[in-house]
Order: structure tokens, then sequence, then C-alpha cells
């Protein structure tokens, strides 16, 4: 295949994976918000919506190391399709047996594990792929792209789930989920994962314990790398102080209607769309570490500012308002830290070992939720919102200006501040 050719087909990975991403994660939102709603409606109980979260988030911190191993060893494509295949298959079973027997909470717990392990493996192999379905000039638009569709799927989901659900039973929402998938697969299927690979067809699989090993060494001799998974796992910590919070403070203490907190929920989600279409349109940015350093002490700073409400006498529309505002720079913001980010990864991870990179680096930041909702969740108990949030502002700025310091920007990006050193003759002379 010829470069002309490449460059052809890279054009159509790029719009094939984000119909795909957008389709899959639509009918995934569509019947995650039936089934959160048919569950309270069975149950009336708190806790079993918290035990179905539980079953979407732990499965995959468990098995996303698991699912880098595989990405790195097997063909990317088979392991996609089957992961997409389990998720068809694993909706189908509970859909049948809602048919036979009726629908159970039990059964959508297991039903849910189960998703929640294919998403995993669909999620991580994909990931790792992103950089051999694209040209590397292109792979910052990549993965705007399939950010964009998840922004759209995360709008579009509640939105057509909430008309659905006053008209439909859990037959329909678990049909709609089924034929996302069908038609992912079908589009996934014609997808080239080794389009732009630079690995050998004789490379050698390793054993899984071997190959496990391997990525954490390999992690652990490349400081960069590891500085940026501490600080993703940090930031994720410290991060549900805004999402246990946010819902706390607006509903509870500022007593917002349910409808109006559903607009501001939808501004970080628009938020998240256009910065998508911003770095989608934009040259990749030159120097992604500092730039997103830049972006997390902004976003840190936001997170002191969500009190202003609490200690002044807003009206109610300035409150709603406040917080449209608040939650769509939280999205700009958080894009601004994840997606530079995610293009550097992608390029400096060597392809052998991106998918158990990745892997772990999900297990990292998946089990920093639950811990960071229980931590929160005592700390509103116990201590007013207008501490919480600005001490735990200041934390995040600490661990930006001491984990991302100067030395660490330096290592990531020789070439810039090597240049930015020179004298302005020497500049001149070089270029």
């Amino acid at each position: 295949m010829n470069e002309a050719e490449k460059l052809k087909k890279a054009t159509y990975h790029l719009w094939t994976f984000t119909a795909s991403k957008m389709i899959a994660m639509l009918g995934a939102n569509v019947m995650a918000f039936g089934i959160s709603l048919y569950i309270l409606a069975m149950t009336g109980s708190a806790m079993s919506f918290a035990t179905n979260m539980i079953c979407s988030v732990l499965p995959r911190a468990l098995v996303a190391p698991l699912a880098g191993y595989v990405a790195d060893n097997f063909s990317k494509k088979r392991t996609i399709l089957i992961a997409q295949a389990g998720t068809i298959l694993t909706v189908g079973g509970l859909l049948l047996y809602t048919e036979t027997v009726g629908i159970s909470v039990y059964a959508i717990y297991i039903a849910t594990v189960f998703n929640t392990i294919c998403s995993a493996f669909s999620g991580v192999t994909f990931s790792s792929a992103i950089a051999t379905l694209v040209n590397p000039e292109r792979l910052q638009r990549a993965m705007s792209f399939n950010q964009m569709s998840m922004s759209v799927a995360a709008i579009g989901g509640p939105v057509v789930g909430g008309m659905m659900y006053g008209f439909f039973n859990m037959d329909v929402f678990l049909m709609v989920n089924m034929v996302a998938y069908a038609i992912a697969f079908c589009l996934e299927a014609t997808m080239d994962f080794n389009l732009y690979s630079t690995r050998g067809e004789d490379t050698k699989k390793e054993k899984m314990w071997e190959g496990l090993k391997s990525g954490f060494h390999y992690i652990k001799q490349r400081n960069v790398i590891k500085t940026i998974m501490w600080v993703a796992l940090w930031i994720n910590l410290f991060f549900s102080a805004i999402a246990v919070g946010g819902t706390y403070i607006i509903i509870e203490l500022l007593k917002i209607e349910s409808t109006h907190f559903g607009f501001i929920e939808a501004s970080g989600a628009l938020g998240m769309l256009l910065a998508s279409l911003y770095f989608a349109t934009r040259p990749e940015v030159k120097v992604p570490l500092r730039f997103s350093k830049i972006s997390l002490l902004l976003l840190a700073g936001s997170v002191g500012l969500a009190v202003i409400p609490l200690v002044t006498d807003f009206s109610y529309i300035a409150i709603v308002i406040f917080y449209l505002i608040i939650y769509f720079i939280f999205s700009i913001f958080e894009m601004g830290i994840n997606m530079p980010i995610g293009v550097y990864m992608q390029k400096i991870i060597a392809e052998e070992y991106r998918g158990r990179v990745f892997g772990l680096m999900e297990t990292m930041a998946m089990s920093m939720m639950p811990i960071g909702m229980v931590v929160y969740g005592m700390l509103y108990d116990t201590l007013p919102a207008t501490i919480i949030l600005p001490v735990t502002s200041v934390i995040i700025i600490v661990i930006s200006l001491v984990m991302l310091r100067s030395s660490i920007l330096k290592e990531a990006h020789p070439e810039y501040y090597e240049k930015a050193a020179l004298p302005e003759g020497v500049a001149n002379t070089t270029t």
C-alpha cells in the first residue's frame, strides 16, 4: 500500500471510528440511563443504585491491566470485535432473561459486570490502537474526534433515554443497546488496525505474568510517563471534591431545582464538545506537558471559585448562571489537561507497551474514583464546603507545581527548552 492509499485509509478510519464510538456510546448511555431509573423504580433504594455504579467501575479497574496485556500481545482488531460481540451477547442474555423470567436487579448487576469487563477490553485496546489507525500528523484530530463522539453521546444519551422512559419498557432500552453495538461492530470490522503499526510480524508474544511485569518495568524506567501516571492518580482522587460536592452543594445547600441542575451538567458536556472541536481544528500542541500543567492550574483555581455562591447573596438565577459557567469552564480546562497529554503519551510510548501502560493508567484512575467519593462523602458530612473546596484547590495547585516541575518539563520536551535557552545569535545561525 503506497502513502496516498494509506492516507486515504487513515481518513476513512478517522470518520469510521468516530461514528462507531458515538453510536456505541450513545447506545450504552441510553441503556445506562434506563437501567438507573428502573433500579430506582423497582427498589427505591439508593444503595441498589450505588451497587450498580460499583459494578460498572470496579470490574474495569481490576481487568484493565489484563486488557492492556491482551492489546499488546494479540490482534487488536480481533480483541475489539470479540469484546463488542461480548457486549451484544450479554445484553441479549439479559433481554432473554427479562422475557422469560422477568426483570431482576441481580440479573442487571451480573449483566453490568460482564458489560464492564467487555468495555475494559475494547476501551483499552482502542486507546492503544489510535496511533496505528491514523498518520501521526492527525493524531490530535483523531483523539479530539474520539472525545467529541463521547461528548455527543453523553449529551444525547440522557435526552433520548428520558424521552423513551415514559413510553417504552426495559426491553426496548436493551434492544437499542444491542443495535448500537451491532452497527459499531460492523463498522470496526472494516478497519485496518495495523495501518501505521511499527511492530514486526515476528514479534514474540510474552506470557501473561511476564508481560505484566515487563509493562511495570517499562513504566518504572521512564520518569516522565511515571510522573504523568502519578499526577493522574492524585488528580482523580482530589477532583472527587467536585464529582461529589458539586451535586451536594447545588441541590442540597443551594436548593437548585433538578431540571436546572440538568442544564448545569449539560453545560459541562457542551464545554467538552467545543474543546474537542477546538483541538480537532488547531495544530498539535508543541509543548503538551506545559500546556496541560497550565490547564491544571486554571482548573484548580476554578475549583476554589465554586464556593462563591455559598458566601455571597446571589439570586437564584445568578447562582444557576454562575454554575453553568463554572461547569463549562471545568470541561474546557479538563480537555486542556487530557488532550495534549493523551497525544503525547501515544507518541512516546512504544507500540508494544502501549496497551499495558494505558491499562494500568485506567486501573489507577478508576480505583481512585470510589476512594475519592467515599473520602469526600465523609468530609462533606463533617466539614463545610467553604473549607473543603479551597483546601482541595490549594492541594491540586501544589501537586501541579511539585510533580510537573521545570525539570520534568525539560526532560519531557528537551528540544523546546534547549532551543529556548540558546542565545539569540546562536538560535539564528541554527535555523
